[in-house]
Formats: structure tokens, C-alpha cells, sequence
């Protein structure tokens, strides 16, 4: 699984940050190393100009074969927002992918393209 960090003009001590994403995305997502190739962060601040700001964390997670899963989350400091969205993205890899191998487990019920008449 690839993860690649983005930042905006605003965001201080950038190469610290991108390499602490990196690391707790990696962890907190091993479990699905086997389904998603790749994670983009884009990490902002909202408001660089002014004090305070609203700091906003959007992820992306490209699945093989499906389509991209993508959250986001402000919050007044980035530590928040990453890691609200670290959370959210890794319930939604839960929900799609256990929905796909749901949908995968489940028998048909036609047999050869027919009605199977024992299953209805």
C-alpha cells in the first residue's frame, strides 16, 4: 500500500508531518494492505491567513477494481482532523470492503442460468 502526502502553502514543518502520516496510516490500514494500493492525504489549512484556522484532512484510498473510497474532515487543529479522518476512512474500508466479500460468499440461486426450483 502506497500513501502519498499533500500539503498546502500553509502548513508548518511539512516533511515531519508527511512522514508521521505516512507511518500511522500504514499502521492503523494493514489490515487492508492486500486491497488498497494506494492512500492520497491532502492536508490544508482552511484559514492560513488568519489565527486559529480550520485545518481540513481529506483522504482518498484507491481500491484494485473498485472504486476510489474518499473522506474528509475540519477541525481546529490538523492532529484532529488526520486522525478523525484516519478513523472515518478506515470505517468505510470496513463497510465496503465487508459488503464485497459478502456479496462473494453468498450461493446463487440459479443454477447454469435457471431459477434453481429447491432455493425459491
Amino acid at each position: 500500500m502506497q500513501v502519498q502526502v499533500n500539503t498546502s502553502n500553509g502548513i508548518e514543518n511539512k516533511d515531519a508531518l508527511e512522514r508521521w502520516a505516512n507511518a500511522e496510516l500504514k499502521e492503523t490500514l494493514s489490515r487492508f494492505k492486500d486491497d488498497v494500493t494506494r492512500v492520497e492525504v491532502h492536508l490544508s489549512d482552511e484559514n492560513s491567513e488568519k489565527s486559529g484556522g480550520d485545518k481540513r484532512c481529506m483522504m482518498e484510498a484507491r481500491l484494485a477494481h473498485h472504486q476510489p473510497i474518499a473522506v474528509n474532515h475540519h477541525a481546529p487543529s490538523m492532529d484532529e482532523a488526520f486522525r478523525v479522518a484516519t478513523t472515518k476512512l478506515k470505517r468505510a474500508l470496513e463497510n465496503t470492503l465487508g459488503r464485497l466479500r459478502n456479496h462473494r460468499d453468498h450461493a446463487s440461486i440459479r443454477k447454469d442460468g435457471v431459477v434453481d426450483a429447491e432455493q425459491t
